[in-house]
């Protein structure tokens, strides 16, 4: 952590903790307003991270801040029964790829936090993968727990592959985006940063 473990530290990681779990069910509750909104929502979400991990970045200096954000969030869903085997594995290598770009960028460093922020933005979709790769559980939870005919939107959404891949493509400059914006936003914080 920043220099020292101090009690305001963990307080501000942990607080950082609970805005992301925010953002998550944020996203997770969009799908009320129509299934597109929950299976895209990932690639604008990058918008709110950004300051989230930013900050946990200043704080944490060296390996964990990616960890401690996805392993608490991963952790809450496992006791929530929010977590199936796909979001666990893409938490886990999403999360590995942004612990691993960050060493490598070096961890005091702007550059560091910025192409680590990239695999770290599409969290989100480790959580919707479940649409695709367990489509036939996905309909029939959505018929057990959604109004009527909602498993009837959620199909073309779920066959409408190139959507998917477009809202993926479309995360990448969102997350610079994202990343540039937090940097002037938390000025001070940044400046801690390389």
């Amino acid at each position: 952590m920043d220099k020292k473990l101090t009690f305001r530290n963990v307080a501000v990681v942990l607080l950082m903790a609970v805005a992301y779990l925010l953002i998550f069910i944020l996203g997770a509750t969009s799908g009320i307003i129509h299934p597109a909104c929950y299976a895209y929502i990932g690639a604008l979400l990058p918008l709110l991270m950004a300051p989230v991990y930013l900050n946990t970045c200043t704080i944490i200096r060296g390996f964990g801040a990616a960890t401690v954000l996805n392993g608490i969030l991963a952790v809450l869903f496992l006791i929530a029964g929010e977590a199936d085997v796909a979001f666990l594995i893409g938490m886990a290598v999403l999360t590995a790829l942004a612990e691993i770009v960050r060493k490598t960028k070096s961890y005091d460093t702007l550059k560091g936090v910025r192409w680590s922020f990239l695999p770290f933005a599409f969290s989100f979709f480790a959580y919707t993968a479940h649409w695709w790769t367990d489509t036939e559980g996905s309909l029939a939870a959505a018929r057990e727990e959604m109004p009527a005919g909602y498993d009837a939107l959620m199909k073309p959404v779920i066959d409408n592959i190139p959507m998917l891949v477009v809202a993926l493509v479309v995360t990448i400059p969102v997350a610079i985006l994202a990343m540039r914006l937090a940097e002037r936003i938390l000025k001070k914080r940044a400046e801690k940063l390389k």
